[in-house]
């Protein structure tokens, strides 16, 4: 019988207006803390987000998207960030907040293969058919 690992994990969204509640799923972060494993995968859809809000300034949204990765592998890179174990860097990650880039609350699951939990997710929850 295959191992399998529990996992925790959060969408990410984009969320043009606040006020407005509205937003688009964009990307994925997944974690498991026995196998050290905390990753983000990033689809920006940009033409859906912009029929949400034209206004959108979409760099600046992408640099901000840009560094989650970042901030999951850690390091110097990462900032301060960066230096915190890899659980609490989640948890900074994955912290309500009040902002345009926000995650889901947390979910868990069970799988044998993390990389391809976290592809199957963006699919699933990020990507239409369309794209």
């Amino acid at each position: 019988m295959l191992d399998r690992f529990t996992y925790d994990y959060a969408i990410i969204r984009v969320v043009p207006k606040v006020e407005r509640e509205e937003f688009l799923n964009v990307g994925v972060i997944v974690s498991c803390d026995s196998r050290r494993f905390l990753e983000a995968r990033i689809a920006l859809d940009e033409s859906r987000l912009l029929a949400i809000d034209p206004t959108l300034d979409l760099d600046l949204i992408q640099s901000y998207l840009a560094a989650i990765p970042v901030m999951c592998a850690g390091g110097k890179a990462a900032g301060a960030i960066g230096q915190l174990p890899m659980r609490e860097r989640f948890h900074w990650l994955v912290a309500p907040r009040s902002t345009i880039i926000q995650t889901s609350r947390v979910h868990t699951g069970l799988c044998n293969h993390l990389p391809d939990v976290a592809e199957h997710l963006l699919n699933l929850m990020v990507r239409t058919s369309c794209t």
